[in-house]
């Protein structure tokens, strides 16, 4: 167990990094630590956490802006959006379950891991929603990038650098995010396929189609499913499910489940609940062009494992045993596809014996090994966190 220390404000983790700086002694960043267990193990005895830099600091709902500290809960933004019917566009995941973590995650976790539920393939990516962020660096300095606004073009654009560095850049501190009024209802079309290729064509089917689908998954398991969700007012979305319904009937059988019933279900597939990863699995993330999911689910089938198809088939979820062996087979299939594969949860042997991230292209590296540099030049911040060494 690392030495834990949460400072109350902005200036103590600034002073807080800033000693670490000056005695080259590594931190381990982090918010509740529901995260521990994804990617690689940090490698520092002092463990810096923003979990008492919690609470909303501006919420303009007219505005569509929201502002809060780094530590501050997922679940306590979310109930303050929907008091004004709002909500957090990129559909962040609950990984509680998958992770074994007990709190929840914090909007600077969600941040900088930049998770994005299904909604991504309809409104983008976390970090298109982060419009400022507060952050102090490797050295202890408190910078800021961004603003309150959506067009804001001031100096370098360091909030979409941040999102998805697991704190290996900075420490956040405070995060301004665009939110959107939340659907009044939902409803989705579950078809019955009779193999992944017509499933992923299916879904496919649905995005191509004008009737503004919000989430497409395929689901483990048999007969296959193909999941299209639809969102907006009730009456809109009554009528787009009848058209949308007609339109897919080529598919296979369909069904449509309602609001409720629609809202868990997607829940479920936000939070990977339908890979049904069981203790002993490991967990991994392959991206690739969702016309090669199925290929990749073949190959996960091959290995005894589930897959979960999110993001019209983009997106692969994979729950197979915890070995090399599994996770070398799962990169080959990611690379054979043109994509790429992330070693998501793992016991911290398998974490500690492979590349739990895509290698990247040396230019690439060259530029990031650089900006590390810059942001971080003693290397203190998440060392070993991505890759081994950095």
């Amino acid at each position: 167990m690392t030495d834990l220390l949460a400072p109350a404000d902005e200036a103590g983790v600034a002073a807080a990094v800033a000693a670490a700086h000056a005695a080259r002694e590594p931190l381990a960043v982090e918010g509740n630590g529901t995260k521990r267990g994804l990617l690689r193990p940090v490698q520092a005895a002092r463990t810096l956490s923003v979990r008492n830099l919690s609470g909303i600091t501006l919420y303009r709902p007219a505005e569509l802006v929201l502002s809060a500290r780094a530590g501050t809960p997922i679940p306590e933004i979310e109930a303050a959006l929907a008091e004004k019917g709002q909500h957090l566009i990129a559909e962040p995941p609950d990984l509680r379950a998958l992770l074994g973590a007990s709190e929840p995650a914090t909007l600077g976790g969600i941040v900088a891991a930049n998770l994005s539920g299904p909604r991504r393939i309809a409104w983008g990516a976390m970090r298109d929603h982060v419009l400022g962020v507060r952050f102090v660096n490797g050295a202890g300095e408190v910078l800021r990038s961004g603003g309150r606004v959506l067009k804001n073009v001031t100096g370098l654009d360091l909030c979409k650098l941040l999102a998805g560095s697991y704190g290996t850049l900075g420490v956040m501190t405070e995060i301004t995010i665009k939110v959107l009024p939340a659907p009044e209802a939902s409803a989705t079309l579950l078809i019955t396929v009779p193999d992944l290729a017509a499933g992923v064509r299916a879904l496919s089917a649905g995005l191509g189609s004008p009737f503004g689908v919000s989430g497409a998954a395929l689901l483990p398991g048999a007969p296959h499913q193909a999941a299209l969700r639809l969102e907006d007012f009730a009456t809109s979305v009554a009528y787009r499910m009848g058209r949308l319904r007609e339109d897919l009937s080529r598919f296979g059988d369909a069904r449509v489940i309602e609001d409720a019933a629609s809202r868990a279900f997607w829940r479920d597939v936000r939070d990977a609940a339908v890979l049904a990863a069981q203790p002993e699995d490991a967990v991994w993330r392959i991206s690739v062009r969702p016309s090669a999911g199925p290929a990749v689910a073949q190959a996960v089938q091959a290995l005894g494992g589930r897959a979960l198809l999110d993001w019209g088939g983009g997106l692969v979820w994979v729950a197979a045993p915890a070995s090399e062996a599994a996770h070398d087979a799962l990169v080959a299939a990611a690379a054979v596809s043109g994509g790429t594969c992330t070693l998501f949860r793992a016991p911290e042997t398998l974490r500690l014996a492979v590349a739990v991230l895509p290698a990247e292209p040396a230019p690439l590296a060259a530029i990031g090994a650089r900006v590390k540099a810059a942001l971080d030049p003693a290397g203190i911040l998440n060392p070993g966190r991505m890759r081994a060494g950095l």
